[in-house]
């Protein structure tokens, strides 16, 4: 009660703030990045090195309404077929422009929903890509699998293609929650994709659950734990549900009276986070949980771990390039997000160019703090040496800042001869400390509650 106290006073409960999945964060992106720079950056990429490949299909049979994803509706497989060979023209292009030798590292296909797409489609694209990068030594190929919308022929393509880490959605497993959500999925239909992606081999299964959905109480979400538990996940993504209607317009549909406090927030995330904690699974973060043999837990327990678009990973590839509408890729120099919207995109690529829209230039300190959040995010401490060794930080200004922070942050950080950290109690406040150190405007709309 007294942590709880203190967690309120220092404004948790009251604070929006990034999920600092990069930094700077998207709504900080600019038109200074266009196709030209794009092309540059990828051109740029050593011959030999390894990427990280993250394609979109922003594409789904109905519109969850709790999702602030980039998505639209179809019933027809059509725009689908057209949107995949926009993905191949797209591939081609890509590959006329990368060095020799270079291979990737992971690939990833989110959306929307990747699986929308049919078997022979699916396999087209996947050849596409190895045709253009081909997967390097203990390469990862996911794919985000609706369970609502696969079957035994496409998930026949994705394995026969290399998939080898497959990732469902659950969000809650309670019927009425699902309901008010727009995201009905019952446990036998999950069950049955699962024993569908470890009949074909599948040596990985990661998921997705929320909390702070409406109705949603202690016992519900205790329940839906359980579930996902017999499941056998080897990573799960334990993430609050933002609720942003001014940005997701579907997400008016959801009724914000039911909604919990962010008090019984905290609980909710603290009744699942025990119930994990308690079947094995270790803490990755702030909200990601793997088994002690998952690649996210070794890469922690080594000091490997990291933080992009899709949340934590154990990728260290120098780049990760984003293929389809609103896709960000991270390259050594910054940031680029394709136009978001699919016509624009689609435009772009039939003119035989990138639709790159917007994006970031690495300038000043920005590669630094960057450092500085991801271990933040990733470990609860920052080493003062690896800022100075590896970004050139100069080592006083790091101690005037490591200071203010302990100032406003009272016990929930601690500053030590190696730098700053955060201890069990104050973690979960990492987000607003990792807050402290970001020197761009933060009233930029859009950001989620801190817990």
């Amino acid at each position: 009660m007294e942590q709880e106290s203190q967690l309120t006073r220092l404004g948790l409960f009251d604070a929006r703030v990034p999920r600092y999945t990069s930094y700077p964060t998207a709504p900080h992106f600019s038109t200074e990045v266009g196709p030209s720079l794009f092309a540059e950056w990828i051109e740029a990429i050593p011959a030999g090195s390894q990427i990280s490949l993250y394609m979109h299909v922003p594409f789904c049979r109905r519109l969850c309404w709790f999702c602030a994803c980039r998505t639209q509706g179809t019933q027809s497989d059509e725009p689908v077929r057209a949107y995949a060979e926009t993905l191949l023209a797209e591939l081609k292009m890509l590959k006329e422009r990368l060095a020799p030798g270079v291979t990737l590292s992971r690939l990833h296909w989110g959306g929307g929903t990747p699986t929308l797409m049919p078997a022979d489609m699916m396999r087209r694209v996947a050849a596409a890509v190895f045709d253009a990068v081909p997967m390097g030594e203990g390469a990862e190929f996911s794919v985000e699998i609706d369970p609502n919308e696969i079957d035994a022929a496409r998930m026949d393509a994705l394995a026969e293609s290399g998939l080898n880490r497959a990732s469902i959605g659950v969000q809650d497993f309670d019927p009425q929650i699902q309901q008010v959500i727009g995201r009905e999925q019952s446990y036998e239909v999950t069950k049955a994709a699962v024993d569908m992606i470890r009949a074909r081999g599948i040596r990985s299964l990661n998921a997705d659950i929320l909390y702070g959905l409406p109705h949603q109480t202690p016992t519900k979400i205790a329940e839906s734990v359980q579930k996902l538990l017999s499941l056998g996940p080897d990573r799960v993504a334990l993430y609050g549900y933002a609720h942003v209607p001014w940005m997701a317009r579907r997400q008016t549909m959801i009724p914000s009276d039911h909604l919990p406090t962010p008090q019984e927030r905290l609980e909710l995330f603290e009744v699942a986070r025990k119930l994990f904690v308690a079947d094995g699974y270790d803490e990755i973060g702030i909200d990601h949980f793997a088994l002690p043999t998952d690649g996210l837990a070794v890469a922690q327990k080594a000091g490997r771990l990291r933080r992009n678009f899709q949340g934590y990973t154990d990728d260290l590839a120098e780049a990760l390039v984003g293929m389809g509408a609103s896709s960000i890729s991270r390259f050594p120099q910054g940031y680029a997000q394709n136009a978001s919207a699919t016509g624009a995109h689609t435009g772009a690529i039939r003119d035989g160019h990138f639709s790159t829209a917007r994006g970031h230039v690495f300038a000043g300190e920005d590669r630094m703090r960057a450092r500085l959040i991801e271990a933040l995010m990733c470990d609860f401490r920052v080493s003062t040496a690896e800022l100075v060794t590896e970004y050139g930080a100069d080592p006083a200004e790091l101690s005037t800042l490591f200071r203010s922070c302990a100032a406003k942050f009272e016990d929930m950080v601690k500053v030590t001869a190696a730098g700053l950290e955060i201890p069990e109690k104050g973690r979960p406040l990492t987000r607003m400390i990792a807050r402290h150190f970001d020197a761009y405007d933060l009233s930029k709309a859009g950001h989620s509650s801190a817990i």
